[in-house]
């Protein structure tokens, strides 16, 4: 399939760089020269000179255009240069997370540790708190160390990372977990959230809700979530149910890392006990995450009432059965795929390679 016509613009000025013929300091073609060479709409041709932008490569003047402010170091290494990392006798990986916790990314985090230590790997964990400065500061960081290659659970955010884009384009050792980079060719491992969260809705239609909602975090371009509306949508499409659309509740903040900071908790709470008490008509929820799950059963409960709730993930219990009905992230398997592949890359293979991870449903007997 062919990328998008924004990021054939962006590789092209790129490509322009690396081969000498754009240095630092030269003028980069306008949004109209692009639009016009190209032939594209001037958004796209907009779009691609921001993300230049974004990743530090470009510098925009206003009234006078874009100008080049950095160049990407050729992505192509000889054999001997990708080899030299892997004969240390202790090699550094880097891992950069939000947060993690008994409901999800423990497990993957603990995947990682075991398939690293396995391959003689020694790694440094990061953890971001969901802030895109602090994820920033942590790549610098660990670049600095020395670190041979990194694996990345990105943060929420509408606008990419400009280091760890600058990572992906500079052809570093880059692996993304949970999630994709939309329109930049990075290796990634992630669930199918889509097929994940249309099975969901299914489940629940099914059992003949007509009326469901579906809550979440902002999407702020984070794949996961978008996708896990798109599944919702589609299957509520096949219905012929299109105007349920607009139950969809992304204004969320009592997820990882800030599950449990008391002010976001508070204004939830309040939040979905308003949305729910002007949606009588809803009869079942979908929650894109574990906690916001519990935290809409708590304000269900206040309310005196017992609308289904579905969600993805739950903490493993050998005692206590599953609280909800919900997918089940192989995190594991996530996790050792994505030291596999960096490993791959850190012995120098350049192709980004997109792996789904297959998912289970698990129902939670006896639920309301």
């Amino acid at each position: 399939m062919n990328a998008p016509l924004y990021e054939q613009l962006f590789q092209y000025v790129i490509d322009e760089m690396r081969t000498g013929n754009l240095k630092v300091g030269d003028r980069v073609p306008s949004e109209k020269e692009l639009a016009e060479r190209f032939n594209v709409s001037r958004i796209t041709s907009k779009k691609a000179l921001e993300m230049l932008q974004q990743a530090g490569f470009i510098e925009r003047l206003r009234g006078k255009g874009s100008f080049v402010a950095s160049v990407p170091a050729d992505q192509g290494r000889d054999d001997n240069t990708a080899a030299e990392p892997m004969k240390l006798a202790r090699v550094l990986i880097g891992v950069i997370v939000p947060d993690f916790s008994d409901a999800y990314a423990l497990k993957m985090v603990q995947a990682i540790e075991e398939a690293c230590a396995e391959a003689n790997l020694f790694i440094v964990i990061k953890r971001t708190y969901g802030s895109q400065s602090i994820e920033k500061d942590a790549i610098q960081t660990l670049v600095a160390l020395g670190i041979a290659g990194l694996i990345v659970f990105p943060v929420h955010g509408e606008y990419y990372n400009p280091e760890l884009l600058r990572l992906v384009l500079t052809g570093f050792p880059v692996v993304l977990v949970d999630r994709r980079l939309k329109g930049i060719s990075a290796s990634s491992v992630y669930t199918d959230n889509a097929r994940a969260s249309q099975q969901l809705t299914r489940y629940l239609l099914d059992k003949g809700h007509s009326h469901i909602g579906f809550i979440s975090p902002p999407a702020e371009n984070t794949t996961t979530i978008e996708e896990r509306i798109e599944g919702y949508q589609n299957a509520l499409h096949e219905r012929n149910l299109n105007g349920e659309f607009e139950h969809i509740f992304s204004e969320l903040y009592s997820t990882l890392p800030t599950a449990f900071d008391s002010e976001h908790i508070d204004e939830d709470t309040k939040t979905l006990r308003r949305y729910v008490q002007a949606n009588p008509q809803i009869s079942a929820y979908i929650a894109c995450e574990f906690n916001l799950a519990l935290l809409l059963r708590r304000v269900l409960t206040s309310l005196d009432l017992q609308n289904e709730v579905v969600c993805f993930d739950s903490p493993d219990s050998p005692v206590y059965p599953p609280v909800f009905t919900h997918i089940k992230q192989n995190e594991a398997m996530m996790g050792r795929q994505a030291v596999q592949i960096l490993l791959e890359h850190m012995n120098g293979l350049t192709t980004p390679q997109m792996v789904t991870v297959d998912f289970a449903f698990v129902e939670a007997k006896g639920e309301a």
